[in-house]
């Protein structure tokens, strides 16, 4: 999913750059006022698990690449804000330093990965997940099929930025193909098969954390707070 520089044209890669700036201020803010301490060592290791994971990536025709991810574990875990800031470092050292994506797109590779994986992901993780225990199998379901369409809708919003290339620049110098391939490329190659690493890879290690260490998942103890109130009013049983 890694779109190298000469894909996109100045006039989305520039709009791409402009949306992230206030995401990744906000997103650095919020690391630093709400993680606890125990937490941070685990934030480099999500930088770390997402740096190797997405080094694992096959050329896509008609398309970028296609490669697991891992930020949506990341946002289930640590949360969302957290996961834009590993995804972000990871992909800024392999764009610098091994030539994976581009500097001209490393905005949009950030918002695709490190944006859109995790806030689809954590939503569906929480829509799916809603007041099960959080070692529950339900959860861990949750938590693959967060991985599993978090994935394959980036993709498909990296897909939608390389056809849109044909409509924006008159005549196309950037991507040779139109919305009619790149969409249905992306979609298709990560839903068969890239999409099917992010989740299991995502329920595993979901599984491992919850119940190893279920303390340090992002609004584990407001969860349990909140749903191990016993009810008030009628039928409630005095404690």
């Amino acid at each position: 999913m890694h779109i190298p520089d000469g894909y996109l044209s100045p006039t989305t890669f520039i709009t791409m750059y402009l949306i992230m700036i206030p995401i990744w201020l906000y997103a650095g803010y919020w690391v630093q006022k709400n993680l606890r301490s125990r937490q941070v060592p685990y934030l480099a290791l999500a930088a770390a698990f997402s740096f190797v994971i997405m080094m694992f990536n096959v050329p896509v025709i008609g398309g970028s690449s296609g490669h697991a991810v891992g930020s949506a574990l990341v946002a289930i875990v640590l949360g969302p804000w957290a996961a834009v800031v590993t995804t972000s470092v990871a992909l800024l050292i392999q764009c610098l330093v091994f030539g994976d994506g581009g500097i001209t797109t490393f905005g949009a590779n950030c918002f695709n990965m490190g944006v859109v994986i995790p806030c689809v992901g954590y939503l569906i993780y929480k829509l799916i997940a809603w007041k099960s225990p959080i070692a529950s199998t339900r959860r861990i379901a949750a938590a693959a099929l967060g991985g599993y369409f978090g994935l394959g809708i980036a993709a498909g919003v990296a897909g939608v930025e390389l056809g849109m290339q044909s409509i924006i620049e008159h005549p196309n110098v950037y991507m040779q193909y139109g919305l009619n391939v790149t969409v249905p490329t992306m979609l298709i190659e990560h839903f068969v098969f890239f999409c099917w690493v992010e989740l299991i890879v995502t329920g595993l290690a979901f599984a491992y954390i919850a119940k190893n260490s279920p303390d340090i998942i992002f609004n584990y103890k407001s969860e349990i707070e909140k749903y191990s109130k016993p009810e008030t009013g009628q039928g409630a049983v005095p404690t």
